[in-house]
């Protein structure tokens, strides 16, 4: 599904950054472009920035679906530096996820300004018709342990440092003749 990506521009609050930058919406069904401006009040503008293409896996249905069940459903939205250095615009879209793990590991990566911004009503229902089609619940399947015996080994113990047994928690220094 086509998202558009909406930016808002507002005037830095402190000298070394001209200007703040965040995505505040996206557009379901969006046709294309390039930071085209949609709206200006005062020094804040709005752009809508790109259209990127939102792509749902069958693999993917369990991210989907942590998503879905938060307290805000939302869509991560992904801007990269723009490399190009007579660029007017600092950012390029570069991805859209609904993957609440994706969206994660992009946030983790700290590489651009990564946001979350709330997913539309209709994208929701989309969304959900998908996971609703598509989901297969896998059991939990717990790890059996090997049978080798870990225990059996006491740390400490033998290592000439320690003068008497029941000194084995202290922490092991070199004699000291007297």
């Amino acid at each position: 599904m086509p998202l558009g990506v909406v930016v808002r521009r507002t005037p830095g609050v402190t000298r070394w950054a001209r200007w703040a930058w965040k995505v505040v919406a996206v557009l379901p069904g969006a046709g294309p472009a390039d930071w085209r401006e949609l709206r200006r009040e005062a020094d804040a503008v709005e752009y809508h920035a790109a259209t990127l293409t939102l792509d749902l896996y069958s693999s993917d249905t369990e991210g989907y679906q942590v998503n879905l069940g938060s307290t805000v459903p939302g869509v991560t939205v992904v801007l990269r530096d723009n490399t190009d250095p007579g660029a007017r615009i600092p950012w390029r879209p570069a991805f859209v996820t609904v993957s609440a793990y994706e969206g994660q590991d992009y946030l983790d990566s700290g590489d651009g300004l990564v946001e979350l911004v709330p997913m539309p009503a209709g994208l929701i229902a989309w969304v959900q018709a998908f996971v609703d089609a598509h989901h297969v619940e896998e059991p939990f399947v717990k790890r059996k342990r090997d049978r080798q015996r870990v225990d059996l080994v006491e740390d400490g113990k033998g290592d000439p440092r320690v003068r008497q047994l029941a000194d084995v928690f202290r922490a092991p220094t070199t004699r000291r003749s007297v």
